[in-house]
């Protein structure tokens, strides 16, 4: 017999990730990040919402030498426990310059 736990779906939460990526990538090198990231999202369980493009913005401070970045938003549903890893996978991406991951409440 199934219990209960088991049997209800764990809690999927709302996020949004704002990753700049570096401003000298080409146009299908910065839609296929933006689009690893999505399939990174639903390939956990998470379900990928809306997109933003922001286009290139000046930084406030030079970050691995650009003084510019491409900015994106990425609105998002996904299981807690699955954070550090996408953040971990952001990290060591050379192409990400920064990121910033909020749970919206």
């Amino acid at each position: 017999m199934v219990s209960e736990k088991t049997a209800v779906k764990e809690k999927l939460n709302s996020y949004e990730l704002i990753i700049i990526l570096r401003p000298d990538l080409a146009e299908e090198k910065v839609e296929a990040a933006v689009e690893n990231v999505r399939k990174f999202i639903a390939g956990k369980g998470g379900t990928a919402g809306e997109t933003q493009k922001w286009g290139k913005k000046r930084l406030a401070y030079p970050i691995k030498h650009f003084g510019e970045g491409s900015y994106f938003l990425l609105k998002f549903q996904a299981k807690p426990d699955q954070n550090r890893e996408l953040e971990n996978s952001l990290k060591i991406s050379e192409d990400v310059l920064r990121h910033l991951l909020v749970k919206i409440e």
